[in-house]
């Protein structure tokens, strides 16, 4: 009777799910992150310190993302390592706990922000590009089947009366909720169809009917965001058909952002009018400026991690810009003075590192990358030109950021990696 030596080791228990299972979840966590269930459920005045359901509603999201990440927690880690810049950004949120102007305030929106940021590092170490794009997908075709149903059903719900009316709003507070929000879906809608051919009549339909919502939103800066993801899908396209006509997608793209910025500079007037709105941008300007004034008081750490828009003492930060801006503001509307106001120079540059090396990235893709150029990179500029007018990164519970991690992270993470 022989003696067995050197057995081989039992291979580790590893969790599986079934890869079903996995798309609804991510497609749950995305959902909750929309925001698109605030208005249905808990009306359009109702703020997160005055509602409980506002307040725990997000926690199965983080769960849904915990448990992704708990599946391949040595993917998560590995997408994360390669990502300093974003480790950077969520350090520098979270020491702005000790300097902040409003510390508990600051601890909860922290715990939130590194919960919502999980969410997208789990989507990108869990699914290639093909499979992220139809989660996305299946998440944004559910939003705009809801948005018809509430429109067309429930019009007191799904179309403004008081400021815009006629104008839908869907699911959200105001028209360019659901504008900018379709905006972004028609990008990944789009990709979705392009790397699933298989199904691509049923994801080309979708990105047909986010087109109508924005139409029907009425909200010209979002028909802006449509025309110029529109314009990022057809670089795409052209410049991976070789390097003859990546050349000159680019030199053509090179070109019209520069035509445009002159547009933009030397023609403002004609610029503002076509967008509808004034030479402030229905105010923006004026909460930039009053921004500005108070980063001066503090322009190396800021004031901490959104720590101002909820400072009601009636002697803070807050109430400064509130008088100078004239109005009451719920953020900066602007993602970069968003940076500097709450976490400094510091977090500024943090930021800017990381949306550098994202957008650096991305253009790689174009060339090298067929599933992170046709999902990520028309997202990506459409992103770029929103964050010029609104709060949208590092945010908590922001499903803009969600995906924002989501495509960062994926670009430095290649599908060979990844299981499902």
């Amino acid at each position: 009777m022989s003696v067995m030596r050197g057995a081989a080791p039992a291979a580790p228990v590893r969790l599986t799910f079934p890869r079903i299972a996995l798309f609804g979840l991510a497609v749950f966590a995305l959902l909750l992150f929309s925001g698109g269930w605030e208005l249905p459920v808990v009306g359009e005045n109702a703020t997160e310190s005055g509602s409980a359901i506002l307040r725990v509603a997000y926690l199965p999201a983080y769960a849904a993302g915990f448990v992704l990440i708990a599946l391949r927690p040595g993917a998560a880690l590995r997408v994360l390592i390669r990502q300093p810049f974003l480790l950077a950004v969520m350090a520098i949120a979270v020491a702005s706990l000790f300097w902040s102007v409003n510390p508990d305030q600051t601890v909860r929106r922290c715990f939130a922000l590194v919960c919502t940021t999980l969410g997208g590092v789990a989507l990108a170490a869990r699914f290639r590009w093909p499979r992220l794009a139809e989660v996305m997908g299946a998440t944004f075709a559910v939003l705009i089947v809801a948005c018809f149903v509430v429109c067309l059903a429930v019009p007191r719900i799904g179309v403004m009366t008081e400021l815009f009316p006629g104008a839908w709003r869907g699911l959200w507070r105001e028209k360019n909720g659901l504008g900018g929000i379709m905006a972004f879906g028609f990008c990944i809608l789009s990709a979705a169809a392009l790397l699933n051919p298989r199904r691509a009549r049923l994801w080309w339909t979708f990105a047909g009917l986010a087109v109508v919502l924005v139409l029907m939103s009425t909200s010209k800066t979002s028909l802006v965001s449509l025309m110029l993801g529109v314009g990022a899908i057809g670089f795409v396209l052209v410049a991976r058909r070789g390097p003859a006509a990546g050349a000159a997608a680019t030199w053509v793209g090179v070109t019209g952002i520069v035509l445009l910025t002159a547009f933009i500079l030397f023609a403002a007037d004609v610029f503002f009018a076509i967008l509808g709105k004034d030479a402030t941008l229905t105010g923006r300007t004026k909460i930039w400026a009053a921004v500005m004034r108070e980063v001066q008081d503090r322009p190396w750490l800021g004031y901490g991690y959104q720590a101002v828009w909820g400072d009601k003492s009636g002697w803070g930060p807050f109430a400064w810009i509130s008088k100078n801006a004239g109005f009451q503001a719920q953020h900066a509307h602007n993602s970069w003075l968003e940076q500097w106001l709450g976490m400094g120079l510091v977090g500024l540059i943090a930021w800017g590192l990381f949306y550098l090396q994202t957008m650096t990235l991305a253009v790689i893709a174009v060339f090298r990358d067929r599933g992170g150029a046709l999902l990520a990179f028309p997202f990506l500029v459409v992103y770029s030109l929103v964050a010029l007018t609104e709060s949208i990164a590092v945010t908590y519970n922001d499903f803009r950021w969600v995906l924002f991690v989501a495509f960062a992270t994926k670009l430095a993470f290649p599908d060979r990696e990844v299981e499902a």
